[in-house]
Parts: C-alpha cells; structure tokens; sequence
C-alpha cells in the first residue's frame, strides 16, 4: 500500500513514520510512505502556496496549482484509490473507515493550512474528507499522521499477532475489555480470577461481557439498545 502525502510542513512528518510499527511497516516494504514538499510544485520565485481570499475576510488560503500540479504529477504515475482532504468538517474517522480505507492500494492525503484549500481542489481532486474531531489543529499534517497509523496497523503482516487488530476497541462497535499482566497480584491489587482459569471459551465469554459493560458505560452511543 503507498501513502502520498502533499504538505507544506513536511518535516513535521518525519517522526510519526521514523517509529514503531509504522517504520517496521515500511522496512517490511508492506508500505510505502511518501511525504512531498508543495512549495516544490509553486509556479513563483517566492515559493508561496497561498493568497487573500476573494470577497475579503482574515487569513489566506492555499492555492490551486500547486496542489493540482503536484496530484497531477502523481496520477501520471499510477492510479490512486482515493484523495483524502483532512478537514474539520469531513467525516469523522472511526474503525469502520480505517478498515475500510486498509483493503486500498494508493491514497493521496492532502495536509491543508491557513484557513483551508481553495474549494475548486476539494470539488475537483478530493474524493473524501475526513476529521479526527471537532476541533481545529494547526494544519493537516497531525490528522494525516494519525489517519496513516490507523489504516497501517489493519494491513496483513504489518502486526506481529495478526489477530492483535481485529480485537481493537471498536472493532465489533465495541470498546476493548481491560486487559493485564503479570504480577497478579500488585500490592493487593488482583488480576480477576477468571483470567488466570486456563478456561478459553469462560474468558472470551467473560471478555465480551466486560467489553459491553464498558460501552455501555463510556460510550452508550455505539450499542443499539
């Protein structure tokens, strides 16, 4: 799977990847990331990637052609699956996407700043605009970041336990249950019985119980009840 990620911060970009499962990811050559400067793909000597808006208001706004020279350089040289704008008032990422978005080949995420990206790129380019929240960050590069993670960590061979993912909190629309390990017991704080049984099918029956528990007490919204 390749990532291409077009940022104007690019080095904000280099320690999310450089780390844990995401480098492994990529040394397995299971993934590719790639993060591109938009300044490379300016049209003045300035290297500004951005203007006043039209009609007035503070802030300034990305610009179109360095943006479409930039995703139109890399469409020559492969189909992409989608083009991911990150913006505070796209869909709001959950597991259904990331896993979703994990069965792709290439994606093209697009890392806006200012007040935003010139509508003509969204309607022309984007085929899909995703929040972590809402609430504004800085820039799209965090979002980005965080959206890479979600989707890597699903790919086969990128976990070492390929089951490790599939038992995620909200995978199932369901928080995980607690979890422990050893000592069992930490200055009289215990590790429930049932755990230290040996009996499979009691504790998996005792895991979805605690699971559903804790949904319905942090977050009632997923159950349909």
């Amino acid at each position: 799977m390749r990532f291409d990620i077009i940022s104007v911060l690019p080095a904000l970009m280099d320690s999310p990847f450089a780390h844990s499962i995401l480098q492994r990811a990529q040394k397995k050559g299971i993934v590719e990331i790639i993060v591109h400067n938009l300044r490379d793909y300016a049209e003045n000597k300035q290297k500004s990637v951005d203007d006043y808006p039209y009609g007035g208001g503070s802030g300034m706004v990305m610009s179109i052609p360095p943006f479409a020279k930039c995703i139109d350089a890399l469409k020559e040289e492969r189909d992409y699956d989608e083009v991911i704008f990150m913006s505070p008032d796209g869909l709001t990422l959950n597991q259904t996407i990331a896993n979703e978005l994990s069965c792709k080949g290439n994606i093209i995420i697009l890392c806006g700043h200012y007040k935003g990206i010139d509508q003509r790129i969204r309607d022309i380019y984007v085929t899909r605009e995703i929040s972590i929240g809402d609430y504004v960050l800085s820039g799209g590069e965090l979002p980005a970041a965080v959206l890479v993670d979600a989707i890597v960590r699903l790919i086969p061979g990128v976990l070492n336990d390929e089951t490790s993912a599939l038992s995620d909190s909200f995978q199932g629309e369901l928080l995980d249950a607690p979890v422990y390990t050893r000592p069992a017991d930490w200055k009289g704080h215990k590790v429930p019985d049932i755990l230290l049984s040996g009996h499979e099918s009691k504790i998996n029956e005792w895991r979805h119980e605690q699971a559903v528990d804790r949904t319905r007490k942090r977050r009632p919204d997923l159950l349909n009840e």
